[in-house]
């Protein structure tokens, strides 16, 4: 029974070992939105990607979304030339889940349809299904920031430590919240 229970799980460690980002990476493609929420973490990559999308006119204006990195995400995406009538700022979220319990309040109350999420590649699937499990009404697409992608770029970078952190959390996720990561 042992044997047969290893025989299963092996192919699932060499695809998270190999190749997480088939697992942990979840890209919409080109969409348009209602607006695009940036969520606070990563090395700054997140608010450049929003600034990115926002100039290709992916969505009219951006929330920014984690207390911490608000007001250096806020700096960041003035100095990409966002304007300040085009950003929102919410605060007081710490966790991927009071990103979505937080954010979701102002998106229902501007009666937003349409959301582009961005973080970080190794964070955007449980990210997505965050949301989408706590405002299954709203649709969601993700658009993640591709930084330290290459896998010669992930320890230097400490995407190693922050992808086997994510392959904890999406099942942590799971039983916690009821957030099916599939």
């Amino acid at each position: 029974m042992v044997i047969v229970v290893l025989l299963l799980l092996a192919p699932i460690a060499v695809v998270i070992y190999f190749y997480p980002e088939k697992i942990l990476c979840v890209d919409s493609g080109p969409v348009t939105a209602d607006v695009i929420v940036v969520l606070g973490g990563g090395l700054h990559e997140r608010p450049e990607r929003a600034a990115e999308l926002f100039h290709q006119r992916a969505a009219p204006r951006i929330i920014i979304s984690g207390a911490g990195d608000d007001e250096i995400n806020y700096y960041i995406l003035r100095q990409k030339d966002v304007p300040a009538g085009d950003i929102e700022v919410e605060s007081n979220s710490m966790t991927t889940r009071e990103n979505a319990e937080f954010t979701l309040k102002l998106l229902r109350a501007e009666h937003v349809h349409r959301v582009i999420l961005v973080t970080s590649w190794y964070h955007s699937r449980r990210a997505l299904k965050t949301f989408e499990h706590f405002a299954p009404d709203l649709e969601f697409y993700s658009r993640p920031a591709y930084f330290a992608f290459d896998r010669a770029d992930w320890d230097q970078r400490g995407n190693g430590r922050r992808m086997r952190l994510e392959f904890l959390k999406l099942p942590g996720y799971w039983l916690r919240y009821g957030v099916n990561p599939f």
